[in-house]
């Protein structure tokens, strides 16, 4: 599969007062033309912040894109300057981002058609009336009711899953090749997380657009992603096909994720494992496996000695891991 994105080796710290804090540390992956990818793992894991880094948003200062390289359509982003008139093109246009709450993203002075329509006319040069119109079929496009008349609505005046659709609207309407959608159904309720899931699907089947979905719920994007990435304390842990992380995950992590999820086919007197303990804090890694505190499957005297794992084959169709033991662990250990 032809690779739109590439992501290579990429770091982004913060610089505080407590000392460094390594968000994105030597972080690799990509996703291909059309496809849906995942980025999984605990709040504070480093997912965001790495898709921040892909389009140049992280705030400077505190933070700071050390290095690596973002090659998307054969260009390395990282080389153009953060408020350039190239990354300025690219972003919005051919790289949509909905972020986590919308409210933090529409403005709530202005209205949704002259938010959209804004948009429109900044990426494709429209004019004023002819983005107006765009702005309508967007929400149309995203089963929003009456377009007309929610173009003159406030954000405030829409429910968080129809401000979902707006945000989603806006990143379809100049059509991006890529969406990044940050956490896209937070605080939203079960039914309207799948209507949000099942439109994102639809505008990769329909346009052909690839999708990244960061989100904590491994369970959410088992469903909708072809390939799953999971992240632990800055870094890839493990990365596969869906199929193979959920039925065969090598990182002790990603087992425990997995467990962590509700089942409609488990037994009803089979209790949730949880993850014991938190993830660590970034300003006071060791040179140890981050994860090893409230690893399960820790061993003595091998994962304490040890330097941080890196990525090495555990499996086939570019199955991945970064686990000293590298040893099956099922759901049931």
């Amino acid at each position: 599969m032809e690779k739109l994105l590439d992501v290579r080796n990429l770091r982004t710290s913060f610089f505080t007062s407590d000392g460094e804090v390594r968000a994105v540390n030597d972080v690799s992956f990509h996703v291909g033309a059309g496809e849906v990818v995942a980025i999984v793992g605990e709040s504070g894991c480093g997912k965001s912040v790495t898709q921040m880094s892909v389009v140049q948003l992280v705030q400077s200062p505190p933070g700071r894109i050390l290095g690596g390289e973002v090659i998307f359509e054969g260009e390395d982003l990282l080389k153009y300057p953060r408020k350039s008139r190239k990354m300025m093109s690219i972003r919005g246009a051919k790289i949509a981002m909905i972020f986590q709450e919308p409210m933090t993203s529409l403005n709530p002075v202005l209205t949704v058609g002259s938010q959209l329509s804004e948009v429109i006319r900044t990426h494709t040069g429209a004019r004023r009336k002819d983005a107006w119109n765009s702005g309508i079929k967007a929400l149309e496009s995203v089963g929003i009711p009456d377009p007309e008349r929610r173009m003159k609505s406030y954000p405030f005046e829409m429910s968080g899953g129809m401000r979902q659709r707006v945000m989603i609207a806006i990143a379809a309407a100049c059509n991006a090749k890529l969406i990044i959608a940050d956490e896209p159904t937070t605080a939203l309720d079960v039914t309207t997380q799948a209507q949000v899931m099942e439109l994102l699907l639809s505008l990769v089947k329909e346009r052909g657009t690839s999708l990244i979905i960061v989100t904590h719920n491994l369970g959410l994007v088992t469903r909708y992603a072809d390939r799953i990435y999971v992240m632990y304390a800055g870094k890839i842990v493990e990365s596969g096909t869906t199929r193979d992380l959920l039925t065969e995950p090598k990182h002790p992590y990603t087992a425990g994720l997995l467990r962590s999820v509700p089942r409609l086919d488990a037994q009803k007197d089979v209790d949730l494992v949880p993850i014991k303990g938190s993830p660590p804090n970034l300003a006071e890694l060791d040179w140890r496996c981050a994860f090893l505190p409230r690893c399960r499957c820790a061993l003595e005297g091998t994962c304490d000695k040890l330097k941080q794992p890196v990525l090495a084959p555990a499996g086939e169709r570019e199955h991945f891991a970064a686990c000293h033991l590298l040893t099956e662990v099922s759901e049931n250990d």
